[in-house]
């Protein structure tokens, strides 16, 4: 299929092209970068990026989130980014799996992406994932991370809005988290509420933003059970209501994390072609002392 053939059915909403499209940007990024050109600027849909510390029950809550909106009518896209398979280099975990519940329903899409070694909790091709769905007329697109650690906060570069997702057991984690995952959410959940211990860690957060200029919501939730999730989409929504209300500054954030994070993946791609040879010779200098690390590495990503 001719790449213009293949962006208008995307266009149209054609969901074997759109996942033919998601392919041809995990595998082939200048391929993709044709495909993308005719669909004019991001933008139309929001993006909620769900992030936070492995086992904290993300995919559950996202799939919980896909019934809250279908029922609201929107057209609900999902990208789970899962760690890669060390032998295929593919999703890991395949959090499909875990909403297969929805696999018959037309009006979701849900795409599980490989890492594949990249850094921050998304993969390369997030972006333009992120673009193929808004292209295809979808309403609002569920980012899930990896489970990530404080420092990998990239999601909040390419989301209109960001659910950090926690647990009980957590507590000692949060002093360490201010630095990253705490300064990032718009909303913070403590999810598995069920559990001993969630009411207190509650309080823990609340404290952390006493004071603060910034006092996001902290909602009580169990996905498991299907509790607190209608608050949860009434905090969404309130984020959303401005950004359907034409704001800019959510999409002129969102855009521009894109940029930049396209930006990277380019920089990373060029990267790995450079020939072994080239590394190696360079590895030989530094070890006869003609150069340093940092020299060596300036030169081979020159």
């Amino acid at each position: 299929m001719q790449v213009r053939e293949l962006a208008s059915r995307i266009k149209k909403g054609d969901r074997i092209a759109l996942a033919k499209g998601i392919t041809l940007a995990e595998n082939d990024p200048e391929g993709a970068a044709r495909l993308l050109a005719p669909m004019g600027p991001p933008g139309k849909a929001f993006v909620v990026g769900v992030t936070g510390p492995p086992g904290t029950g993300k995919s559950s809550l996202v799939d919980r989130l896909i019934e809250a909106y279908r029922t609201d009518g929107l057209k609900v896209g999902v990208i789970a980014v899962d760690p890669s398979s060390p032998i295929t280099g593919g999703a890991l975990l395949g959090d499909r799996i875990r909403m297969s519940g929805h696999a018959e329903d037309v009006n979701v899409f849900i795409r599980s992406m490989a890492s594949r070694g990249w850094s921050g909790g998304l993969s390369r091709a997030t972006s333009q994932v992120i673009r193929l769905m808004d292209a295809a007329g979808y309403d609002l697109i569920l980012l899930e991370t990896v489970g990530i650690g404080q420092s990998d906060i990239e999601v909040v570069g390419v989301s209109h809005a960001v659910l950090v997702v926690l647990m009980p057991g957590l507590g000692d984690d949060i002093q360490v988290s201010k630095a990253g995952l705490m300064e990032i959410g718009d909303i913070y959940i403590v999810n598995k509420s069920d559990l001993e211990g969630a009411d207190m860690m509650v309080v823990s957060l609340l404290s952390l933003f006493r004071g603060s200029p910034r006092s996001p919501p902290v909602l009580k939730v169990s996905a498991l059970l299907g509790e607190g999730i209608d608050k949860l989409h009434d905090d969404i929504e309130r984020i959303r209501s401005t950004f359907t209300a034409g704001s800019t500054d959510l999409r002129l954030k969102s855009i521009r994390g894109m940029i930049v994070e396209t930006a990277r993946g380019a920089a990373m791609e060029r990267l790995a072609v450079v020939s072994e040879s080239k590394a190696d010779r360079l590895a030989k200098q530094v070890l006869s002392g003609k150069t340093t690390v940092e020299g060596a590495a300036a030169k081979l990503s020159a």
